[in-house]
């Protein structure tokens, strides 16, 4: 399965804002956007300009990279949501936000994204009570997120919960922290996804 195997921290210099691909530890004082405020690179400070489609791009690279989506699979999103009823931007992120990974994120059982993908593709959660492996799997309303009986994957999604106590949680989804288990209410709305994206910037990127 294809996968981001850049170095995380440079991800989020390069995009200048924190991406938070390492969950809790990108609010340390060793984050190292705080500390190199500019891309990585030997030329990375040297002044360039940026075109418009420059823009547009950097927009849709911060948005796969937060999702951690390739090319070929974030075409498919925007595809998809281009079909859907209403605005397609809003559709877009609505379609990211339901990816079961970052359920796990949200839900605070997890330290971070790539800790919940791996988790997920080595089987520990069910979805409605059926063993699911696949990251991009999409939730939908009713559905029940709960840690299969294992204890290897209880115990880290314990850890992870004392970790994220202090998270807040979105109410499309209902988290039993005790119970290890989150509910989809609803479908996320834009005011849920918590990432300063320009999501009509790539939109535009994408139609042409």
């Amino acid at each position: 399965m294809a996968r981001l195997i850049d170095k995380k921290c440079k991800l989020c210099r390069r995009e200048g804002m924190k991406l938070f691909l390492k969950g809790q530890r990108c609010f340390a004082d060793k984050c190292a956007l705080s500390r190199r405020d500019y891309p990585p690179g030997v030329h990375a400070q040297k002044r360039i300009k940026v075109t418009d489609y420059g823009v547009h791009l950097r927009e849709k690279q911060k948005l796969k990279r937060i999702y951690g989506v390739l090319e070929r699979q974030f075409r498919i999103y925007f595809e998809n949501a281009e079909r859907m009823k209403g605005n397609t931007g809003e559709n877009l992120l609505s379609l990211l936000e339901r990816r079961l990974d970052n359920v796990v994120l949200t839900a605070g059982f997890a330290l971070s994204r790539n800790h919940a993908r791996q988790m997920v593709n080595h089987g520990h959660f069910a979805v409605n009570e059926r063993r699911v492996d696949v990251a991009s799997f999409r939730v939908r309303p009713g559905d029940a997120v709960t840690v299969r009986p294992r204890e290897k994957a209880k115990k880290m999604v314990s850890e992870a919960i004392d970790v994220n106590k202090s998270q807040s949680i979105p109410d499309w989804l209902d988290v039993k922290g005790d119970e290890m288990k989150a509910s989809v209410v609803g479908i996320p709305r834009r005011d849920h996804v918590p990432h300063p994206i320009q999501e009509q910037l790539v939109i535009e990127l994408c139609s042409k």
